[in-house]
């Protein structure tokens, strides 16, 4: 009796040892879609990349983050916003100001700084 318990244990062993590295093989998925944005952010702060080439990679990425799925991370639409205040492109810049602040309300006061400046300076 113990010989045959002994032995479903040494069949059943090599089957829960897949299962239980096939359970972790799937890491966690990132919450947001990052794309181009960490690259595009440290060429704007090195001066690698023009304004109108990080716009470039910044929308591509809006898109691809709807394709897939997930939001762009907190300061994305931001960092656009400013790109385009930069170009003086005031109606593409307050798009990404107040989508900014639609998706991510807890950096809205900053957001509201940022155009209160725009008006000020105006």
């Amino acid at each position: 009796m113990k010989r045959l318990s002994l032995a479903r244990f040494a069949t059943g062993l090599p089957l829960a040892g897949a299962l239980l590295l096939a359970g972790c093989a799937t890491g966690p998925q990132p919450l947001y879609y990052w794309g181009d944005y960490q690259p595009a952010l440290y060429g704007h702060f090195t001066k690698e990349k023009g304004p109108q080439e990080q716009i470039a990679a910044l929308e591509a990425g809006i898109e691809k983050a709807r394709a897939a799925g997930k939001p762009v991370p907190p300061g994305y639409n931001a960092h656009l916003g400013l790109l385009y205040a930069e170009g003086e492109q005031t109606d593409q810049m307050l798009k990404y100001f107040e989508a900014e602040k639609a998706l991510y309300p807890e950096g809205a006061s900053y957001m509201d700084f940022l155009l209160g400046k725009f008006k000020r300076e105006k």
